[in-house]
């Protein structure tokens, strides 16, 4: 009998400690999960919504208020040059209430636009605004006119180039130039009275800086309001060789492909982009 009762106790004290066998009607826990683990969970998930803040702000940005171009060709040189990377303002609306984005929403006469291109609304050209609607222009030597007065335009340039009547005695309506888009020159004939072109509702009349070197409204025509995409107002960026991309010169450098000399390599990093026209306030 005592021995049932030592056997007994015995079994009772291997049951409790000698095995890793639960007690009858003892609950098992739930093996804790690494604490790394878990700060590496959190931490993704906190990278993945920082992330996701970024986009929605950037595509906000892009669609309403700011997004950037490069210019590709010289029409607007010396303002912009070929490889400029732009900032442009979309808020630009009829009304006249002040933005907070530089500049206004109103367009002015002068005033650098981005807009759609009438011929191809697939690709964008920027250039100047010269005429108003109900405006009425014309060019005389290559000068412009508007409402019978000569234009101010310290931004335009003048290069050297064989003689054109019709780009720089515009309208002219005796013979058009091989450029001309026959849309416009049709339309155009509809638009001209006593040698002035009236600039319509809705429309404006825009030239390059680069007046000899231009292909602009004397050969396509106006451009409306709604194709208008926005104002460029600062050049964030610039680069020296067009064809190139950025950083690229610097890594054949690096690879020791061209040369191998330091200064050489620091050289190409340096001369890569026009520095001195990066963040530059477009006027």
């Amino acid at each position: 009998m005592s021995v049932a009762v030592e056997n007994g106790g015995d079994a009772s004290q291997l049951g409790n400690h000698g095995s890793d066998r639960p007690a009858l009607g003892e609950s098992i826990p739930r093996a804790a999960a690494p604490a790394g683990a878990t700060a590496h969970r959190h931490g993704l998930l906190q990278a993945f919504q920082s992330l996701l803040n970024v986009i929605v702000v950037a595509l906000f940005i892009i669609t309403f208020t700011v997004q950037p171009f490069r210019i590709p060709s010289e029409s607007m040189e010396p303002t912009l040059l070929v490889g400029d990377f732009l900032l442009v303002n979309k808020d630009v609306g009829p009304e006249a209430a002040p933005r907070v984005m530089a500049p206004t929403s109103i367009i002015h006469r002068g005033d650098l636009i981005v807009f759609h291109y009438p011929v191809d609304s697939s690709l964008h050209l920027v250039k100047r605004v010269v005429g108003l609607p109900g405006d009425r222009l014309h060019l005389r030597d290559g000068r412009v006119y508007i409402n019978g007065q000569a234009l101010s335009e310290p931004y335009a340039i003048f290069r050297p180039s064989a003689a054109d009547s019709y780009r720089d005695d515009f309208p002219r309506l005796v013979s058009a130039d091989p450029g001309v888009d026959s849309r416009w020159w049709i339309e155009m004939r509809s638009l001209v009275a006593g040698g002035e072109l009236t600039v319509p509702a809705d429309s404006y009349f825009v030239l390059g800086d680069n007046r000899n070197d231009s292909e602009d409204s004397r050969y396509w025509g106006f451009v409306p309001r709604a194709a208008i995409v926005g104002k460029p107002f600062l050049i964030y960026f610039s680069l020296n060789d067009p064809s190139s991309t950025p950083g690229q010169p610097a890594a054949v450098a690096l690879a020791g492909e061209e040369t191998t000399h330091r200064e050489s390599r620091a050289s190409a990093l340096v001369d890569f982009a026009r520095w001195d026209r990066t963040m530059r306030v477009i006027y």
